[in-house]
């Protein structure tokens, strides 16, 4: 009997320990702090406002998001820009965390004014692009009616993102290349663009 008892006792014992090792894992687990990956509420912040986190997982602003950009032309094939110092664009666009980038320019439409673009990071704060605007004719052609391509345009932009991520600015380099991909045209000049937030109003972007 006294055998059946020390056994008995031995088996308690034992499913206690696992118990509170169960017990003690499952509340590191439970504390262990979750830190959002896409953005952080802003403390004190105004309604529909919030701080990007930035995209490599760094607690610092992000370049995700939609902007309103200016495009000031400075050189055009190696002279000067015919208008220089001039807005050369007004876009809307919008930045993905995937790292793809889409624009909404203000240009004519046969001008290639909707355009998409790639994007990656170049060092703190720092951000690389590379984008294509695709020019159709202004009339249809082909069997099924489809625009023939006139001419397409490889936009690259460098640019840097403040340190509140409200804004950022950069150069840009503008390549056109005709249908048979030889460069006709080149152009060079600066960036400046302000986030797009649920405040902002029409007026803002004039």
């Amino acid at each position: 009997m006294k055998t059946i008892y020390l056994k008995l006792m031995s088996c308690v014992g034992a499913l206690a320990l696992v118990s509170v090792a169960a017990s003690s894992a499952l509340a590191q687990c439970a504390l262990k702090p979750i830190k959002p990956a896409s953005w952080l509420p802003d403390t004190g912040a105004r309604h529909g406002s919030l701080r990007l986190v930035d995209d490599d997982g760094k607690d610092r602003p992000s370049i995700v998001g939609m902007w309103h950009a200016v495009f000031t032309g400075q050189t055009f094939n190696g002279g000067t820009y015919p208008d220089a110092f001039q807005p050369a664009d007004n876009a809307l666009v919008v930045w993905h965390s995937d790292g793809t980038e889409i624009m909404n320019s203000a240009r004519p439409p046969q001008d290639g004014n909707f355009c998409l673009g790639v994007w990656k990071h170049d060092g703190e704060n720092r951000y690389y692009v590379n984008h294509f605007p695709w020019r159709p004719n202004d009339t249809t052609g082909g069997a099924a009616g489809i625009g023939i391509p006139q001419d397409g345009i490889q936009l690259t932009e460098q640019i840097v993102l403040s340190p509140d991520g409200k804004s950022y600015s950069g150069t840009f380099t503008l390549k056109q290349y005709d249908a048979n991909g030889i460069l006709t045209v080149t152009i060079t000049g600066t960036i400046a663009a302000k986030r797009i937030t649920t405040e902002t109003q029409f007026s803002d972007l004039l």
